[in-house]
């Protein structure tokens, strides 16, 4: 608990302790634990004088903000209706043969999470997916294969 208090302390003297600061501390914390604990976010409401549900509320509104413990990889892939009719069933089925997990789950020892996401901003790409901070586009079955495959094989 005690570094989860540092760690929001660094943020709020950084970001400041106004209701516009509290995105930019969430994010903080969410790019530096990989997600937003409870204790996390209690302690924001603490220090920024917001209520919890006001902090689950914001934290849960964005996808990109994780509220629970994922895997190490976080694939997201774009439901948009534009990479639905480019085949974007094709890719979840794709990965989720892979990775023996359904959307939303987390596979055994938490190496990977498989997600969907609103829009990811690529629509003239898609289907499009998002593996951390990387973005794949033009997503084919084949292109998924190798691509999850690398990370299979070579990260750690």
């Amino acid at each position: 608990m005690a570094e989860v208090k540092e760690l929001v302390n660094e943020l709020v003297d950084k970001y400041g302790r106004e209701r516009k600061s509290l995105l930019p501390i969430l994010q903080g914390i969410h790019l530096e634990r990989n997600y937003l604990s409870k204790e996390a976010m209690l302690e924001v409401a603490k220090q920024l004088d917001l209520s919890a549900a006001e902090i689950y509320g914001t934290a849960s509104f964005y996808s990109f903000l994780d509220t629970k413990a994922d895997g190490k990889y976080k694939i997201r892939v774009c439901k948009s209706i534009t990479c639905e009719m480019k085949g974007k069933s094709d890719i979840i089925k794709t990965l989720e043969d892979m990775l023996k997990i359904k959307v939303g789950e987390t596979t055994e020892g938490k190496r990977f999470s498989l997600l969907e996401t609103n829009c990811l901003g690529l629509c003239d790409q898609g289907p499009a997916m998002l593996i951390n901070e990387e973005y794949y586009t033009k997503l084919t079955a084949a292109k998924v294969r190798k691509i999850l495959g690398e990370y299979i094989r070579n990260k750690y």
